[in-house]
């Protein structure tokens, strides 16, 4: 399958140290990751961060094209922080003035820390997507969720509505896709004129994707119904994963690496 080919968070079935890793050690070593973005206090740390997940995404042999498709989709979010942070409000000292708002260097360089640890996040977030499949994060998540089930926690139901939303971001991506490349052979001009223009034409889009996904939320309803499905009690799994040994060595000693990268730098 082509990077070009694979949408936002879709499992991508190839044979890698990743992919053979248990679902729970990647989300254990994911949470590390997070917290380790958190604790480095400049840019070096997020640079050493960056090589680690360069490295998994290496030795996990999906196209890093893949990868790097989410950072698209928080670009906004990205420039977002970027000018939160960058413009100030008549400053002595300024890279470019607009009026009364200016372009402030130290600020630039807090929205670019922030920025970078967005975009770090989100490609080890589609990482773990990418290396596993739906049935793994579900299984992975139930038993996980398991120790609160004494609190009245649903694991099982949280575990199914946490993975069916995982599985409907790479299918609405691909429907938004066919959908904008529909529009604009038919003539729609969705990255040209003013605001308002550009608005009334993603409107059929938006429309559109809206009424696929409660469609396709009552098909999945349906099926699940035919299926007898009401809840987790009782439910077994034909396959059951357990952590090996080698799940718990990459766990314990990568989550201790990150953390005290996270720590010294």
């Amino acid at each position: 399958m082509s990077p070009a080919r694979i949408a936002i968070g879709q499992y991508v079935p190839v044979e890698s140290p990743v992919h053979r890793l248990n679902a729970m050690a990647k989300m254990g070593l994911l949470t590390a990751f997070t917290a380790a973005l958190f604790l480095v206090h400049g840019f070096v740390g997020l640079a050493a961060a960056g090589v680690v997940l360069v490295g998994a995404v290496a030795l996990s042999r999906v196209p890093a094209a893949a990868a790097a498709r989410g950072i698209a989709a928080v670009s906004t979010i990205v420039a977002f922080t970027l000018l939160a942070n960058g413009l100030r409000w008549r400053p002595v000292t300024a890279l470019l003035r607009i009026g009364p708002l200016a372009l402030d260097a130290e600020g630039l360089r807090t929205g670019a820390f922030f920025a970078l640890r967005i975009l770090l996040l989100v490609v080890a977030t589609t990482l773990l997507t990418l290396t596993t499949s739906p049935v793994e994060i579900t299984e992975a998540l139930e038993r996980l969720l398991r120790p609160l089930r004494p609190l009245g926690v649903p694991a099982s139901e949280l575990a199914m509505t946490l993975t069916i939303a995982l599985r409907f971001v790479p299918t609405t991506a691909e429907e938004t896709e066919r959908i904008v490349t529909a529009q604009s052979m038919r003539g729609a001009r969705l990255d040209s004129g003013g605001p308002v223009a550009r608005v009334k034409a993603w409107v059929p889009v938006l429309i559109a994707v809206f009424f696929n996904l409660f469609r396709r939320a009552d098909d999945l309803a349906v099926a699940m119904e035919s299926r007898c499905y009401h809840g987790g009690e009782g439910r077994t799994s034909m396959r059951v994963s357990r952590m090996r040994p080698a799940d718990w060595a990459a766990l314990l000693s990568g989550a201790a690496m990150l953390i005290a990268m996270g720590v010294l730098l």
